[in-house]
């Protein structure tokens, strides 16, 4: 039997739309379990670049609720408790990675890297099927691996790959190759269908 398309599973969980403050978040549940949650933009169909943007959970071993892991969007304060917050605030100066989308590339933000431009280089390793990020100077390096292109089993360009570097940060880029943004147009489409509660309103879900 057929592994089913990332795709198909989309369409057969269930789902759960919810319209806030001009933002349309939309909550799967799917058949082994596993919870998704994002939020768009309603204008632009963007996926938001705030922590709420991308998230997932799934049972822990005992069968309970697991926290939710941020896949778009800043990794940081919301979703954290107190300590784990204070301790954020204590190493604010030290690196901090985020993925922020657009509507044709996904996009990584790594915060507090002063060095300039020619110090880093970012690689595709395709056996691993991960990016690389190294510098000359030895201060950083960092593996990181692309979830979208694993789910929609495609395999990852080096010629996709770009970076730039200003204000401190490093702003990796790497173009959505047209089966994604084909694949993410016809989803938006079927999202705008799930009839949504309003803020304050009951859930309503759809299959």
């Amino acid at each position: 039997m057929a592994v089913p398309s990332w795709l198909e599973r989309l369409r057969a969980a269930s789902k759960t739309a919810l319209v806030q403050d001009g933002k349309r978040k939309i909550h799967y549940q799917f058949e082994d379990g596993k919870e998704m949650a994002e939020e768009y933009d309603m204008k632009t169909g963007q996926l938001v670049s705030k922590w709420g943007g991308r998230r997932w959970r799934e049972k822990n071993t005992l069968g309970g609720t697991g926290k939710w892991q941020v896949e778009v969007g800043d990794p940081t304060l919301p979703l954290l408790g107190p300590l784990e917050s204070e301790l954020i605030k204590e190493s604010s100066s030290n690196p901090v990675f985020m993925r922020k989308d657009t509507l044709t590339s996904f996009q990584w933000r790594i915060r507090n890297l002063p060095y300039p431009k020619e110090v880093y280089s970012v690689s595709v390793e395709k056996e691993q099927r991960c990016c690389v990020i190294r510098t000359t100077n030895k201060k950083y390096y960092k593996k990181f691996p692309i979830p979208d292109l694993d789910r929609y089993q495609l395999p990852l360009d080096a010629a996709a790959l770009s970076f730039t570097h200003t204000n401190n940060t490093l702003i990796i880029t790497y173009q959505k190759p047209k089966e994604i943004l084909a694949a993410e147009e016809e989803l938006q489409k079927e999202l705008k269908k799930i009839k949504a509660a309003n803020s304050g309103d009951g859930d309503c879900k759809t299959q």
